[in-house]
């Protein structure tokens, strides 16, 4: 991968991955007002938009994260599975995006309860969402730690692709 391309794709990936940070954030103000609202159409529109800022934000920017992530590191010398640091983040990375992907079935019938009119607002409020969101800022904080401090040590795989003696040349 030439330089200029390497570097516009470490852009998205940190773009994706900083825009689903800020996401994150956002629901997870917005679960705080669903919960201490007393309000009744504060609390259902919240949950509205919640689920809306997840399927348009969380969803695309968390899958784009790892996508770009997977692509960044198989184009530069860190390797996919060649250092440890770089096997946990994509764990974590991973990870938080089918907790999120699973999670969202439950959250839209939060909100189809949300959007009833009739239903009662303890039926509505629930903890899960901001749960969730302060749950997946953690690993996302994490993720975000291993990128920038990189924690030194081989796997494996690693350190035998280090280690490989050069093909002998022929003559």
């Amino acid at each position: 991968m030439s330089p200029r391309l390497r570097k516009t794709m470490l852009l998205a990936h940190v773009g994706c991955s900083v825009g689903w940070l800020g996401a994150a954030v956002a629901f997870l103000a917005i679960a705080v007002v669903a919960l201490t609202s007393s309000d009744g159409p504060t609390v259902r529109g919240a949950y509205l938009v919640m689920e809306q800022a997840a399927w348009v934000a969380l969803v695309p920017l968390a899958v784009a994260s790892l996508a770009t992530g997977i692509v960044q590191s198989l184009a530069t010398p860190w390797g996919l599975f060649r250092h440890y640091w770089v096997v946990f983040k994509l764990v974590l990375t991973a990870g938080a995006t089918g907790v999120l992907l699973l999670y969202m079935q439950t959250f839209q019938s939060l909100a189809e309860v949300a959007a009833d009119p009739g239903a009662d607002l303890q039926a509505v409020r629930s903890l899960s969402p901001a749960l969730h969101a302060a749950g997946g800022l953690l690993v996302l904080l994490a993720a975000l730690a291993l990128g920038i401090y990189k924690p030194r040590g081989l796997t494996r795989y690693g350190w035998s692709k280090k280690h490989q003696q050069p093909p002998a040349a022929e003559g």
